[in-house]
């Protein structure tokens, strides 16, 4: 693949960092801090789950606004599509971008989407549309992503062949630190395809001469200078070409090719000698690298060309040793892998827990199957494929823990049943006791609530009356009653009391009927307060009694349906997972079957050569036995002559 994509690949995680660093200064909503915990840790799979939950929930409240998620919702969104994308959801990522780009949003949250949109269709290597979202981007643009919208956008002009215009930007975007290095190359790069090969070469020497300690731009230098070191080999300028190996870091991914090409720019003028130096460094070099098996053969090479045959044929015959070891291990290696152990190795637990695992497996000798992984892994269809069989593995992971959890799920729903079920009939009884208590209790409310109202209407002073005073007014009633059958015990004293008696109560009754009638107030609203205590207490227990039994009731059929998919989602798992795995075993397959093939060519090569070293040593060695029976035989002569 291009460095360009390379170089955008790069871009993407600083992109994320700078929004979320920005959300994380200012965080409100602890589940989304948690979101963003997932994607610093690269779980962009429990990122999105958490993310679409959250988002989920947040659209279905009735006041949104009053969330704390909505302090968050915009870079919420946004990260819906980056997230997505890191999780390589391609097109998920395309439509939660496009969701935003078609919102009444500010012309600045529009310019972002706009731009993750156009980086989006870059990715995926989709020029025509990443040019018509990047077109998209007019007016303001956030100030975090300037220069990356420039960047992005010369990329874009390079892929779709608007080098000029791509020229400009780059110029414009010169002494920006962000891009440092990655600015010259894409120039020289440009400048190359404009047939500008002066400007390229300068753009390249700037790159190579460039003095930083990043990691990935020091891999860029070395690839430049590389890249102008071939250059001038190809146009038959060893000498200078020589200068530009030898800026390249022996420690570097680019070493062993400049270590190669050095040797062979020295043999270009004739210095055999000179060439074993660069040659001799590769050779002691790991040897399942293809400059070093190539090292193997040229050493040998330059030994002949000095005439050190001897030397020569030893160090073909080695080769020769290398070759068939490494011809064997090979064999074993697609021995491996079509046994599956190639798959197994790539998704084992070494592979999560060690970043540098890919190295350390090259060093276990059983396992021949990795033997060759380091090379495989620099091709990006195979870094591709590798990410998705990855992601199938640990979905298929989730999936188990999933279906392990709706056991569990179970079991607790069970222990819930055993726990409530025996105390419900109880709870039960008490609570239509106190259901038929309330009940009675608002009643009596409602006809006090009444009486009173009807007080308020027509005066009648006598609902108001004492216990005490209702049975004194029915006592005097049933003495009238009792007088009235009986005139004659009706004297004048009985009659003069009893007159008395009702007047003073009905004074008394009525001269209070105000204050009484006040105070019935005061106490129908103490009632309703006791009323709404004893509700408040009811609806507690209605509450608890519903969730004591729907803690275990309702659960069964949706539990089934769960496990029902997650068997169905199983199996068409392991049925993509099958297939993804074949594609990686016949890529690796068919990487290691190429290096098979050109091992025994060197092989048949070094096989000859090593019989002309062989012939031509032996020659040697035989011109050089009559030279000295010549001289011998010559020496003897010349002692008999006399002067």
């Amino acid at each position: 693949m291009s460095l360009r994509f390379s170089i955008a690949a790069l871009l993407l995680l600083p992109l994320l960092t700078h929004g979320t660093v920005r959300q994380h200064q200012e965080m409100r909503d602890i589940f989304y801090g948690e979101i963003l915990y997932h994607a610093y840790q690269n779980d962009y799979f429990e990122a999105i789950s958490h993310l679409d939950i959250e988002l989920g929930q947040y659209y279905a409240l009735d006041e949104p606004g009053l969330d704390s998620l909505h302090w968050h919702r915009g870079q919420a969104e946004f990260s819906v599509g980056d997230l997505e994308l890191y999780y390589r959801m391609h097109q998920r990522a395309g439509r939660a971008i496009e969701t935003v780009l078609a919102n009444n949003v500010s012309e600045t949250e529009r310019n972002e989407a706009a731009f993750r949109l156009a980086r989006l269709y870059y990715r995926k290597q989709d020029y025509v549309n990443a040019l018509h979202a990047v077109e998209l981007i007019k007016g303001e643009v956030p100030k975090k992503i300037r220069s990356d919208v420039v960047f992005l956008r010369a990329q874009i002009y390079v892929s779709v062949g608007k080098f000029s215009d791509a020229i400009k930007l780059l110029k414009a975007l010169k002494g920006d630190n962000a891009y440092s290095g990655y600015i010259e190359y894409n120039l020289a790069m440009a400048y190359l395809q404009t047939s500008q090969n002066e400007l390229a070469i300068d753009m390249l020497d700037q790159l190579g001469r460039l003095n930083t300690d990043d990691e990935a731009v020091l891999a860029l230098k070395d690839k430049g200078n590389l890249k102008l070191a071939n250059y001038y080999v190809d146009a038959g300028e060893a000498e200078k070409a020589g200068k530009y190996f030898s800026r390249i870091r022996l420690d570097g991914p680019f070493s062993n090719r400049a270590l190669l090409g050095a040797g062979w720019v020295e043999v270009a003028q004739d210095r055999y000698d000179r060439a074993l130096v660069p040659w001799s460094l590769l050779h002691e070099r790991e040897q399942t690298n293809i400059s070093v098996q190539e090292a193997m053969m040229a050493v040998p090479f330059a030994y002949s060309k000095l005439n050190v045959h001897g030397k020569a044929a030893i160090m073909y015959g080695k080769a020769m040793d290398v070759f068939a070891s490494e011809i064997d291990s090979l064999d074993a290696s697609i021995k491996s892998i079509r046994e599956g152990k190639f798959l197994t190795a790539l998704v084992s637990k070494e592979a999560e827990q060690d970043k540098n695992w890919v190295v350390n497996l090259r060093e276990l000798p059983d396992s021949p199957e990795t033997r060759y992984i380091m090379e495989l892994l620099a091709a990006h269809d195979f870094q591709e494929s590798l990410k998705n069989y990855k992601d199938l593995a640990d979905l298929r992971q989730h999936l188990t823990a999933w279906l392990d959890s709706l056991t569990v799920f179970e079991d607790i729903i069970e222990l819930r049943r055993q726990y409530y079920e025996p105390l419900l009939p109880q709870v039960e009884t008490r609570f239509k006791k106190l259901d038929s208590r309330i009940r009675l209790r608002i009643e009596q409310r409602d006809r006090l609530n009444e009486r009173i109202q009807s007080l308020l209407v027509l005066r009648r002073p006598v609902y108001l009356a004492t216990a005490n005073e209702r049975a004194a007014i029915d006592r005097l009633a049933k003495i009238k009653i009792d007088l009235e059958a009986n005139p004659n015990q009706a004297t004048e004293e009985i009659l003069y009391r009893m007159n008395r008696l009702s007047g003073v109560l009905d004074w008394r009754v009525k001269s209070e009927f105000d204050k009484r009638l006040t105070r019935a107030y005061k106490n129908l609203q103490d009632l309703d307060g006791v009323i709404d205590d004893l509700n408040k207490q009811y609806r507690a227990f209605v509450r608890t009694r519903q969730a004591a039994t729907q803690s275990y009731e309702g659960y069964t059929i949706p539990i089934q349906q769960l496990r029902t998919r997650l068997r169905d989602t199983g199996v068409n798992l392991k049925r993509i997972m099958a297939r993804q795995g074949r594609v990686l075993e016949q890529m690796a397959f068919n990487e290691l079957d190429k290096r098979r093939k050109r091992l025994e060519e060197y092989q048949i090569k070094a096989r000859f050569a090593l019989a002309e070293s062989y012939d031509r040593a032996t020659k040697a060695q035989e011109d050089k036995a009559l030279e000295q029976s010549a001289t011998a035989t010559a020496t003897p002569a010349a002692d008999g002559v006399k002067p």
